[in-house]
């Protein structure tokens, strides 16, 4: 689960395993699994850090592991 900001400055609390995709249109728009859409203060890279971070906390991983699209891609296959 990573901690992100909505645009009216409350606080939500997203799982990270249903992010689809991430937007930036100039806000950062969240499209998950399930066809939701939650529109964020932080950048689509805090996000995606955000993510991958909880992703390597399910699985144990070190800080030394690839952040790549495809890697954060098999963290996602794997934690499911």
């Amino acid at each position: 689960m990573i901690y992100l900001t909505r645009l009216d400055n409350s606080e939500i609390v997203l799982n990270a395993l249903l992010i689809e995709r991430i937007e930036h249109t100039p806000d950062t728009v969240i499209t998950l699994t399930t066809g939701n859409k939650v529109v964020v203060r932080e950048s689509p890279q805090e996000v995606t850090k955000r993510a991958v971070e909880y992703l390597r906390s399910l699985r144990g991983d070190n800080e030394t592991d690839d952040g790549s699209v495809a890697n954060i891609a098999q963290l996602g296959r794997v934690a499911k």
